[in-house]
């Protein structure tokens, strides 16, 4: 176990580098583990590793492990996350696809392989009922990564929620006809199975219900509530099965859909959210393990097959295709026509269809049937290699070409009113990061060349922007009365859920305001003026919250007191982040232009999530937005390089004083500069006093008291020169500001160089009296 979540945490990121489906890649080293493992077990060659592979040969799972322990988590965990708003609209496409779909295709994969080998039609519909099962986790996650439109997502997910239940629930009848040894009776079949899959609808939505009555009782703590939220679906799976006699499977999911809809309305925002964020560690392990564990199993699993099972293969692949391809393009355009779902388009049918990928529960019912004694050997076999060499078809050809057939499509394009809308808003929305990078800019005393540099990549992008088409061309008016409403209500449910967080309204009132809302968001999405007019006449006994605030108003003297810590720390820390800059300037400058477009960043996400949030853009255009600004984080986040070592030849050459000397005279003079270590607050030179010595700053900065000001000096700047020259005493305090390292020419060492290089000296006493006069002249002024 500990070694296959260490697999997984490294597959994971490899996945992401590799640009594959993580479920794929997992499959493929599971798979790969599992067959080097059985080759070092069985060879003759050694037996060094026998202990080592022993446990992957023999994995110490079986079928009722990944049914009872992993698969009420993933099933949960995927009901808990859809929103039921979202995928109602689709209500007769998803079931389907989820209840007819596997019908349909547990009859063509059947029949098909009945007639083509004469194979026992009840062990043909059993191996249609296991390959009818789907994964949608890497389709799932394709969509998403390549922006395809989120009905298409919500389609395959809802279809997930209920196909692996309704293939187990016909699963189990067909294996309960095959070691009862009697015929198939497709009516007294067709009636278990609606008795057992109603029974699990009805069972996990009572303890839905019960979830949401206890979680008063809970005062609020969230580790209480994910705690009873992680063991509800295993009390929904085991009463189902153990004591009601109905589909546990189902009963999970219909647990977790009304879970879901209950704690968005009564769990206080945070510990919702934080609710997600456990679901989605524990899904993620539950996945990835039960994934692996049964990858390595596929070996095992193909033990005993032959090259002619290979057509029969080919014929369920078939039939399956086409059995998905006519409920599809046969029902489907049905249901339109009798209006209980809006048109799916073909290209939506086709992705639907190549998107059929199978996984760990295929692999996981292929394996119970292995483990049946009642079960013929042959038969045994047959099902597990068929289940088994289905699921690698899927997973490394629709798998791997998904991407590709995504794109030829075209379902990876927005809309043109998606595409204008996000311009628009990317547009205003970059314009507000420029103005707010100015004020930034400002707020921390960077520099204006720096600010500059740093927005002028922002104006590039607007400018880019307002050459594309215009939104006026591509909305109408009353797409923007639609979204006008739709903003409005996602408004008005976004003031009503920082009243929940806050608690300032009960948890009853919450739930009716939120339900009053969504019915006028749904409304204004679907009829736009009409249907949000009419949703709020339906809605006129609506009462608002109260505005609840109450601030805590401190002393003014306690005020005050306050005031002059924060303004004695805010000087100190200038003072400190001055240093710095003198000290490093090219890597101060570095970092305020990455800070700045790391605050653009940030912005810029933070203004999409709110235009999404308030219905302004739909998933698809901030999706597309967020992978564009994803792109470059990885760029943002590389710190610019430190220069330590700053070589005194390069900077004495800075110098003008002795920018005219030549290398080998830079060489001669950097050798006579010693170094010392100054430490914050040091005096370095007082006024009044001679001057013995000048100094050149290799790191660090120091503050020069000038009787009209302060000056400071950092990297690279030189002090103490003039005083050295022309021999009068000091006439300014240096004191360093931090900890520095410095150069010194002692009086006694430069006067040996300029007596040992004459023409240096010439030089330098050029460059001396021309600012001696320029100081003397800004003196008389």
């Amino acid at each position: 176990m500990a070694g296959f979540l260490v697999l997984a945490s490294v597959v994971q990121p490899a996945a992401e580098r590799l640009n594959l489906p993580y479920t794929v890649l997992l499959a493929v080293v599971g798979v790969a583990i599992g067959g080097i493992s059985s080759f070092l077990l069985y060879t003759p060659l050694t037996d060094v590793f026998d202990d080592i592979v022993r446990p992957v040969v023999d994995l110490p799972f079986n079928a009722s492990i990944f049914l009872v322990v992993f698969l009420p988590l993933l099933l949960f965990h995927a009901a808990l996350t859809i929103d039921l708003r979202e995928i109602a609209p689709d209500w007769a496409p998803i079931l389907t696809l989820a209840i007819v779909a596997v019908f349909a295709a547990a009859a063509a994969v059947g029949f098909s392989l009945s007639f083509a080998a004469g194979i026992p039609l009840t062990v043909a519909l059993l191996v249609g009922a296991i390959v009818a099962t789907t994964d949608p986790s890497a389709v799932v996650a394709i969509f998403r990564e390549l922006g395809a439109p989120a009905r298409l997502t919500r389609l395959l997910e809802g279809e997930s929620l209920l196909n692996d239940a309704a293939a187990i629930v016909l699963f189990s009848i067909l294996v309960g006809m095959l070691t009862g040894g009697t015929h198939p009776d497709f009516a007294a079949g067709v009636a278990h199975f609606a008795e057992a899959f109603v029974g699990g609808i009805v069972l996990g939505a009572a303890l839905g219900r019960l979830f949401g009555t206890i979680l008063p009782f809970l005062g609020g703590s969230r580790l209480a509530e994910a705690t009873l939220s992680l063991a509800l679906p295993y009390v929904a799976y085991l009463l189902a099965e153990d004591l009601f006699g109905v589909s546990g499977v189902v009963a999970v999911v219909s647990a977790g859909l009304t879970e879901g809809a209950i704690a968005r309305v009564r769990l206080a925002p945070d510990n919702w959210r934080y609710l997600e964020r456990v679901w989605e560690q524990t899904g993620f392990w539950a996945s990835s393990l039960i994934f692996v564990s049964a990858s390595t199993l596929v070996p095992r699993l193909l033990t005993g097959g032959h090259l002619e099972d290979s057509w029969l293969l080919l014929v369920a692949i078939a039939a399956a295709l086409a059995s998905r391809v006519a409920v599809l393009f046969g029902l489907l355009p049905l249901l339109s026509a009798f209006r209980l779902s809006q048109r799916v388009s073909a290209t939506y049918k086709l992705a639907i269809t190549w998107g059929g990928l199978r996984g760990a529960v295929t692999l996981a019912l292929a394996l119970a049937v292995t483990e049946n004694n009642r079960i013929d050997p042959s038969v045994r076999n047959a099902v597990a290699v068929l289940a088994t060499g289905f699921v690698l078809f899927t997973l490394l050809v629709n798998g791997l070409t998904l991407r590709p057939v995504i794109r030829l499509l075209k379902l990876d394009r927005l809309s043109p009113l998606n595409e204008a809308l996000r311009n628009k808003v990317l547009a205003l929305s970059l314009a507000d990061v420029r103005d707010a990078l100015a004020e930034t800019a400002s707020q921390y005393a960077i520099p204006p060349d720096v600010a500059r540099s740093a927005t002028e990549p922002v104006d590039r992008r607007i400018d880019e922007l307002a050459s594309q088409p215009g939104l006026e061309q591509a909305i109408s008016d009353r797409d923007r009365i639609r979204i006008g409403l739709v903003a409005l209500a996602n408004r008005e449910r976004r003031i009503i859920l920082d009243h929940h967080a806050q608690r300032t309204v009960s948890g009853a009132a919450i739930e009716r305001l939120l339900r009053n809302t969504n019915l006028i968001l749904d409304a204004a999405r679907a009829e736009g003026r009409i249907g949000y007019n009419r949703a709020a006449r339906a809605l006129l006994e609506f009462q608002r919250g109260f505005w609840v605030a109450n601030l805590l108003h401190r002393t003014l003297k306690l005020a005050e007191l306050l005031g002059e810590v924060i303004a004695a720390r805010s000087e100190a820390t200038t003072r400190a982040l001055d240093a710095l800059r003198l000290q490093y300037p090219e890597y101060a400058e570095a970092l305020e232009q990455r800070f700045l477009r790391q605050s653009g960043f940030r912005l810029s996400l933070s203004r999409f999530h709110d235009l999404y949030e308030e219905g302004l853009i739909g998933k698809e255009v901030f999706e597309d937005l967020e992978r564009e600004h994803t792109a470059v984080r990885s760029l943002m986040d590389e710190l610019p390089p430190l220069d330590l070592g700053l070589r005194a030849e390069d900077l004495l050459a800075q110098f003008e004083m002795f920018a005219g000397l030549g290398a080998a005279e830079l060489r001669a003079l950097a050798r006579l500069f010693r170094s010392r270590l100054l430490v914050p607050g040091e005096m370095v030179i007082r006024k009044g006093e001679r001057g013995n010595a000048m100094f050149l700053i290799s790191s660090g900065a120091v503050e020069v008291v000038l009787p009209n000001g302060r000056v400071r000096l950092g990297s690279g700047d030189f002090f103490g020169e003039m005083a050295l020259l022309s021999r009068r005493r000091r006439q300014a305090d240096v004191m360093a500001l931090g900890y520095c390292r410095v150069l010194v020419l002692t009086a006694a060492d430069f006067r040996r160089f300029l007596r040992d290089y004459p023409r240096a000296k010439a030089e330098i006493d050029r460059t001396a009296e021309e600012r001696t006069r320029a100081n003397e002249e800004k003196e008389a002024v």
